[in-house]
């Protein structure tokens, strides 16, 4: 998961950084995220993984570093199963 998560990074988040040298709970706003690229990346992960992220969950710490986007996409799947 967290391998897909990188690519949807590198494909829509436009960091400062290149994806492969972040740790998974590097924070991702210090690499660059914005508010709009966090919008763009809501919407791939959602389209990617077949999920839909509720509003309870939209939050900065959602997108705060991919531990912890891959922690809520896990929860979400496991939600819909």
């Amino acid at each position: 998961m967290k391998t897909t998560l990188r690519r949807i990074l590198s494909e829509s988040a436009r960091l400062a950084v290149p994806v492969d040298t972040l740790a998974d709970d590097t924070n991702l706003y210090d690499a660059g995220l914005s508010s709009l690229a966090t919008v763009h990346l809501m919407l791939a992960i959602e389209d990617e993984f077949g999920i839909e992220i509720p509003d309870r969950m939209l939050t900065r710490r959602l997108f705060t570093s991919i531990d912890s986007l891959a922690q809520a996409v896990g929860e979400l799947q496991q939600a819909t199963t």
